[in-house]
């Protein structure tokens, strides 16, 4: 009988494991900052613009924008989630191909176009530190 609780907890803790491990994924993100070039702004909005579009034809959320107003050298900056899923993916590209948006090459020089210097990163959250710190505990 011991032994079978044993297996239960152990099981329990995996699949408490698991989920928090989902959890997890669902809150990394994508984070873009952008520096545009001189007199692009309106133009870079506005592809902005075209694919939250996109997105909300595929039923995505838009991305968050930021706007710069006082302080670093970047004028834009970009917040979505890391990744979505197939399903998601494959409703964005359809949305995209039905609203003629550029892909491949030719988004990578219309977009850059407008682009003077760019970073993204990935990051989690948001989380508070004191989740944070909880997971330093977790084995």
């Amino acid at each position: 009988m011991k032994t079978a609780k044993l297996i239960f907890c152990f099981l329990l803790v995996a699949l408490l494991s698991c989920a928090a491990l989902a959890q997890d994924t669902s809150k990394r993100k994508l984070i873009e900052i952008y520096r545009i070039a001189p007199g692009k702004h309106v133009e870079f909005l506005k592809i902005i613009a075209q694919f939250d579009e996109a997105n909300r034809v595929a039923g995505v959320p838009p991305r968050d924008l930021y706007v710069h107003s006082d302080g670093a050298s970047w004028d834009f900056m970009l917040i979505q989630p890391a990744e979505l899923t197939d399903e998601q993916s494959k409703a964005v590209s359809e949305a995209s191909k039905k609203l003629n948006l550029p892909r491949g090459a030719k988004f990578f020089v219309q977009f850059r176009a407008n682009v003077a210097e760019h970073s993204d990163t990935f990051a989690e959250g948001p989380i508070t530190a004191k989740e944070y710190l909880s997971r330093l505990e977790e084995k």
